[in-house]
């Protein structure tokens, strides 16, 4: 038997125009509708979709429920130029969060990360370690060449 994890997102009732969102910030990566089911009284009750490959579920639910920071996507991002543009297009409409945290305009958490970051991170030089976590916790979008410098112990030169 086969098991699959996957993502269900409830929305106040916008799930066609997040789809349509999601599918402007992520069409490059291939963003895919799935399949879609309908109510009587909604053209679009839920959909399956995949966003860069990841397959999710969203829900036309209404205000019952709302999204919060205790749940949020991972968006990794190889280069520089990847980060500035999914985090200026998530967070367009939304709000723009610590450590690379933002909400987009649907209030659904997102983390725009450099994909170099674990290895950042989880080095075994705790000192660079520790220079990396401090120039994180300063920023909001991150600077991979910031991060890359604390790693290294010079200055970022920005």
């Amino acid at each position: 038997m086969s098991v699959g994890v996957t993502p269900f997102l409830w929305f106040h009732y916008n799930l066609e125009e997040a789809l349509a969102f999601y599918a402007s910030v992520f069409g490059d990566l291939g963003a895919e509708l799935r399949r879609v089911s309908t109510a009587p009284d909604a053209p679009v009750f839920s959909a399956t979709f995949t966003l860069a490959g990841q397959r999710l579920v969203g829900l036309n639910g209404g205000p019952m429920f709302t999204f919060n920071e205790a749940v949020s996507l991972v968006v990794a991002c190889d280069t520089q130029a990847e980060l500035d543009r999914h985090w200026e297009r998530l967070s367009d409409g939304g709000a723009p969060g610590r450590c690379g945290w933002l909400k987009d305009r649907f209030g659904l958490s997102w983390q725009v990360v450099p994909r170099a970051l674990d290895a950042l991170l989880y080095t075994g030089d705790a000192e660079a370690r520790s220079r990396v976590m401090s120039a994180m916790l300063g920023m909001h979008k991150f600077d991979l060449a910031a991060l890359e410098a604390a790693a290294r112990g010079a200055p970022s030169g920005r």
